[in-house]
């Protein structure tokens, strides 16, 4: 555990909870309420930046003596105009069909932005990696959405819960697909000793 701060993730996934086990034993998770679309911008790097800092910061105020980390996972997938289109959580079986079809055949990029909190300051910082799918079939797809699966997960979809059989290729860290990049929060609780030693 970075210094001698209780820890608390500022997040209600699970696939983030398991991943910060790995690295710390003991930590308290508090859900914050944070408006999402009101902080979903053009750029995906700023949108999962900005909302991983207000969950942090949300959680932070009621819990200044603790370190808190707060994360946020954005799926783009690139126009070929530029920018990009941007996936959250599906809000509807219909919305996840769409959002899956969209990616059918393509590459996009998962970023997932996490912020570290603490009494004597803050990191922020984003990770991305490349996942490819196959083509899907229609049938796939909507029998993929009937698992309920894809409800709660950005893109609807996640890679460790039948996902990876659309996989093709992975270019980056899985665990920043699964929503904690695990390699990068490792030097950032470095970055957090270095900083308050």
């Amino acid at each position: 555990m970075p210094l001698n701060l209780p820890v608390v993730l500022a997040s209600g996934s699970p696939r983030r909870r398991d991943l910060l086990l790995e690295l710390v034993t003991d930590f308290e998770i508090f859900v914050p309420d944070v408006d999402e679309e009101a902080l979903t911008v053009a750029d995906p790097y700023a949108t999962a930046e900005s909302l991983a800092q207000a969950k942090a910061r949300t959680v932070f105020a009621v819990r200044p003596d603790s370190l808190v980390i707060g994360g946020d996972t954005v799926v783009a997938l690139p126009l070929k105009e530029g920018g990009f289109t941007q996936f959250s959580k599906p809000t509807s079986n219909a919305d996840a069909v769409k959002m899956l079809t969209a990616l059918s055949g393509q590459t996009h990029w998962v970023i997932t932005a996490l912020c570290l909190v603490w009494a004597d300051g803050e990191i922020v910082f984003s990770d991305t990696t490349k996942v490819t799918f196959r083509k899907l079939t229609a049938k796939e797809i909507k029998e993929y959405v009937a698992t309920g699966i894809p409800m709660d997960k950005a893109g609807g979809y996640a890679i460790q819960e039948g996902a990876n059989k659309f996989v093709t290729s992975v270019d980056g860290s899985e665990s920043t697909v699964i929503g904690l990049p695990t390699e990068r929060l490792i030097q950032a609780f470095d970055e957090l000793k270095t900083k308050s030693g």
